[in-house]
């Protein structure tokens, strides 16, 4: 055999041993399989993203991708069934002497297959017209049988007064409304893996995050974000939102893509229990990790202490409380006048540096996507 062609990977035992296994040659990253005694060799970076196929599982004669689970024959490279354009590298294998040995020059090449973009992947650019608010209720309940939300009615009531007096345009967005999976980890398998748009609004079509993104990354310019304290905290579908929103952020550390540009952030916080500043922090941390700016008191916020249990009581004060609702529309009139200045005069850096942002020592690691060079042309 060629010596410049072929190379050695080990004892035949030795790699039998494992149904699936991430090999290297130089650059070249190889997933080789050994299914009912067959060796198999494809390229080991998927073509989603680059994930390392040889890290993921077989599934009958597919390699399942660790990071995002498209599939590709163990042996050909191609793509499951209704997807055999989308093929990898394939390779060339051969026992010897109890040896088995691979031909670098692939046996087949790599082919995309072109796939349509997300709409959510457009360029985020503002189109003209009126100032924009959006409103985000994360209050928990039942649409069917909807309560009274106090942070929900403030929101209400800022929302109201964005579009009356200062001639902004309103949506308002209820999670509670949305039907949409948790964050499912991908950021944790690989900084990499975690994409934009996120990668569970890219698999399934009836995610309704994407009503999310599309508010706040393309539409709005201020954006008013209500929430209950719920022991202590934020609700859980303010967490499930944001844990979902990660992958913007994540734009920013990894590609130095900054998403929101111009956008301004306010909040509105209520509760029967108290831990106001702790709520607001987090929701101001996130907001600011993402590209948000504020207003000069960005938050309103309202409790009636930790020993307060009559609900009922509370829910007749903030409905007859003319100063919390004065309150609301003063917010949103801070946050109108915020988004005005950004826009009249906008701060857009290109370029936002890990280290100064993150505080961290290093550089980030480079993407598998791009450190996987294949020879294959």
């Amino acid at each position: 055999m060629n010596e410049a062609r072929w190379y050695d990977l080990g004892p035949v035992e030795d790699l039998a041993r494992r149904p699936l296994q991430q090999i290297a040659v130089g650059r070249t990253k190889i997933a080789l399989s050994c299914k009912d005694g067959q060796f198999g060799a494809v390229s080991g970076a998927c073509n989603h993203v680059g994930g390392p196929l040889g890290e993921g599982k077989l599934e009958g004669d597919y390699v399942v991708c660790p990071w995002h689970h498209w599939k590709f024959h163990c042996r050909t490279g191609e793509g499951e069934p209704g997807f055999e354009d989308d093929r990898v590298p394939s390779y060339e294998v051969r026992e010897r002497n109890g040896r088995l040995y691979v031909n670098l020059e692939p046996a087949a090449r790599r082919n995309k297959k072109p796939h349509a973009h997300h709409p959510l992947e457009r360029p985020a650019e503002r189109a003209p017209g009126p100032m924009r608010v959006l409103g985000i209720s994360t209050t928990v309940m039942d649409p069917a049988y909807p309560r009274y939300s106090t942070s929900e009615a403030l929101l209400e009531t800022a929302l109201e007064a964005a579009g009356r007096e200062h001639a902004a345009e309103t949506r308002c967005i209820r999670l509670s409304h949305l039907k949409f999976r948790p964050c499912e980890g991908y950021y944790s398998k690989s900084a990499h893996a975690c994409t934009w748009p996120c990668s569970i609004t890219q698999m399934d079509p009836t995610d309704e995050m994407e009503a999310v993104y599309e508010g706040v990354v393309h539409w709005a310019d201020a954006i008013l974000v209500a929430t209950p304290i719920r022991w202590g905290s934020a609700s859980s579908l303010y967490y499930k939102m944001v844990e979902r929103m990660n992958c913007v952020q994540n734009q920013v550390t990894l590609r130095n893509r900054i998403l929101l540009r111009n956008k301004v952030a306010a909040f509105i916080i209520t509760g029967g229990q108290d831990n106001v500043q702790a709520v607001a922090g987090q929701m101001m941390g996130f907001f600011a990790e993402v590209g948000c700016v504020f207003p000069q008191f960005p938050y309103i916020a309202h409790s009636r202490g930790w020993t307060a249990e009559d609900m009922e009581r509370n829910v007749a004060f903030v409905q007859g409380s003319q100063a919390l609702h004065e309150a609301a529309r003063e917010l949103a009139g801070r946050a109108v006048d915020m988004a005005q200045i950004l826009l009249a005069t906008p701060y857009e850096p290109e370029h936002i540096a890990r280290a100064g942002r993150k505080g961290c020592q290093g550089t980030a690691p480079e993407s598998p996507a791009m450190s996987a060079a294949v020879e294959e042309g």
